[in-house]
């Protein structure tokens, strides 16, 4: 027991060594940082609460703490702040969800779209951290002020955003968390001081493009309390997102999945059309699979976002010279470039999915005709049409598959059933995680709803209906007549009432 507290001691000491040696260099760097760039301060620090330290633009986990307080505090109309784990040192991992809240839902009653944000997975990565604090500070200075723009998009949107998810390693200047317990060192098996990289902590093919990229992913999946945390936030709070990204700084680039593969994935049609949207109209940034951009990595959030999630994902690597010296600059002309880009994925949130719209409806004795119109910039398969009573399927179309922005009609038999409503049931992308959606449809609403029967019907309707359509002749045959039964025999109707 003695030898295991000393163990406990000494680890915990030479994290405050590392900690108070990180602060240290950190006071040395800001005071020769303000003699270099004392002009460019002035400006830095009225957008974004950080310091210049080495060659970074850092913000300590305590001014975020309070900045996001003090966001808190000052506009409950818009914003909630809540707390979703600790870190490893015990730091809680701050969640910012903006929306309008007088309104839990659309104004037209439908859900709203739900994005998901996190920036900070790897601690000195601090221009991803602030590209994170950046989206959520225009959304909020811009609802304040009126703009049309931000007013629409939190009247449709909830935006959850976890803006530092590694607060340790970003207060000592670290890429890695401050677990320096249990990370392997790729060359021989005993543990080293180098904490874990939260980026290769999560449940998709973990520890998996070795030998690649096996550096500190951890013991095994979400072994971190960072990852288990975002993963689930991810399951529990934003299981509905239609979009995930994820922060990072290195290089400039934005990277789709798959990081494992170079093949393209399942929804490359959604990944190369916001491609081509961004490149062709408001940045050159470029936009690839992982694995051909950066380099094979595994365990990230960007790919379990998408292959365990079935969110359309990306990670943004913000800047390409961050690490280089001197390169200190206020943070909103930095990134405003790629501010351009977030508030463009955000405002479009709508069509990162497949929307089918039944166009049509036509019913010929047993045949069922549709046309369905997909309003996103997702496909999807297996895609029905069906007819319930209460949730009981008591016909379906044949499945097909329906092409982002395209029109189709489809033809199924053996419709024979009434009393029920109809629905779509569909995948929301071709990815196999990707959640299935059923919407019910108002009949009421389609450009075009018939219905016919067929010859052999209609004679089996006339007979049925001859029956009620005499007797109803007779009764009107009789209200005309004065003494409708005078044409009958007297005696006999005599001998029927004296009995």
């Amino acid at each position: 027991m003695q030898k295991i507290t000393d163990d406990v001691t000494k680890n915990n000491s030479q994290i405050d060594d590392r900690l108070f040696a990180g602060y240290v260099m950190r006071v040395v760097a800001i005071i020769l940082a303000t003699l270099i760039v004392a002009p460019t301060l002035v400006v830095a620090e009225q957008n974004w609460p950080g310091e210049p330290v080495d060659n970074h633009i850092f913000m300590s986990y305590l001014a975020l703490t309070q900045e996001l307080k003090d966001w808190s505090d000052d506009n409950p109309d818009i914003v909630e702040l809540s707390s979703i784990g600790k870190s490893y040192l015990g730091r809680e991992l701050w969640m910012l969800v903006l929306s309008d809240w007088s309104n839990e839902t659309k104004i037209n009653g439908d859900a709203k779209e739900i994005i998901y944000i996190d920036g900070g997975h790897h601690g000195n990565e601090y221009l991803g951290t602030a590209l994170a604090w950046l989206t959520a500070k225009w959304y909020i200075n811009e609802w304040n002020a009126g703009n049309q723009e931000a007013v629409d998009v939190l009247q449709n949107t909830e935006l959850h955003i976890l803006i530092m998810l590694n607060p340790d390693g970003n207060d000592a200047d670290t890429r890695h968390n401050l677990n320096l317990t249990t990370a392997a060192n790729p060359l021989v098996s005993e543990p080293v001081p180098t904490g874990i990289d939260l980026n290769r902590n999560y449940d998709h093919f973990w520890d998996d493009c070795s030998p690649s990229d096996p550096f500190a992913p951890g013991s095994g999946p979400f072994s971190e309390p960072e990852t288990r945390a975002n993963a689930d936030y991810m399951n529990s709070h934003v299981q509905d997102a239609d979009l995930y990204i994820t922060m990072h700084t290195g290089v400039w680039i934005m990277l789709y999945p798959w990081g494992k593969w170079p093949d393209q994935p399942s929804d490359w049609e959604l990944f190369h059309g916001i491609r081509e949207d961004v490149n062709g109209n408001i940045s050159d940034i470029p936009i690839q699979n992982a694995n051909q951009g950066l380099y094979p990595n595994c365990g990230t959030s960007r790919d379990y976002g998408y292959g365990v999630m079935g969110f359309p994902t990306f990670t943004f690597e913000t800047d390409d010279d961050q690490f280089l010296l001197f390169t200190f600059e206020d943070v909103n002309e930095r990134l405003g470039e790629e501010l351009d880009v977030m508030r463009y994925l955000i405002n479009n949130i709508y069509y990162w999915r497949a929307r089918l719209v039944l166009e049509s409806l036509s019913i010929d004795d047993d045949e069922v005709t549709f046309t369905v119109n997909n309003m996103g910039r997702a496909s999807t398969r297996n895609a029905t049409l069906q007819y319930i009573d209460n949730d009981k399927v008591l016909w379906e179309s044949e499945n097909f598959t329906s092409n982002a922005s395209s029109s189709k009609s489809l033809t199924s038999n053996g419709f024979e059933f009434d009393g029920g409503e109809w629905r779509l049931s569909y995948q929301k992308r071709v990815v196999h995680s990707s959640q299935w959606v059923n919407e019910t449809i108002d009949i009421a609403k389609l450009k075009s709803y018939t219905t016919s029967s067929s010859l052999t019907n209609l004679i089996w309707a006339m007979q049925v209906g001859a029956i009620p359509l005499s007797a109803l002749a007779f009764a009107f045959w009789w209200s005309r007549e004065e003494k409708p039964l005078e044409i009958l025999d007297n005696s006999i109707l005599e001998a029927e009432l004296l009995d």
